[in-house]
């Protein structure tokens, strides 16, 4: 196997993954948290980006969604960050 850069992209985009993950289940991070959507998104990012020089159609699926999905967490704490509840009490 020769190790390309996009390889290497492609394992932090599993790291940063896991680490979110990882910091989920210690309690260290809210799953409905800025930076855990985040972690997600650009992990999938660069995950997807070593898929496009080493194309893998199952990765491809699950990658895609998973920032489809971390987008969607983005998209919901923004929402309710300018919500007039939260301001409310800020």
């Amino acid at each position: 196997m020769d190790y390309q850069w996009y390889d290497f992209v492609g394992n932090i985009g599993v790291f940063m993954i896991l680490v979110a993950y990882l910091l989920m289940q210690l309690g260290k991070l809210s799953n409905h948290s800025i930076r855990f959507s985040l972690l997600n998104a650009f992990g999938a990012l660069a995950i997807l980006v070593s898929l496009y020089f080493e194309f893998n159609l199952s990765a491809f699926i699950i990658e895609l969604f998973w920032l489809l999905i971390s987008i969607i967490g983005m998209v919901r704490f923004w929402k309710s960050k300018n919500s007039p509840a939260s301001k409310k009490y800020a």
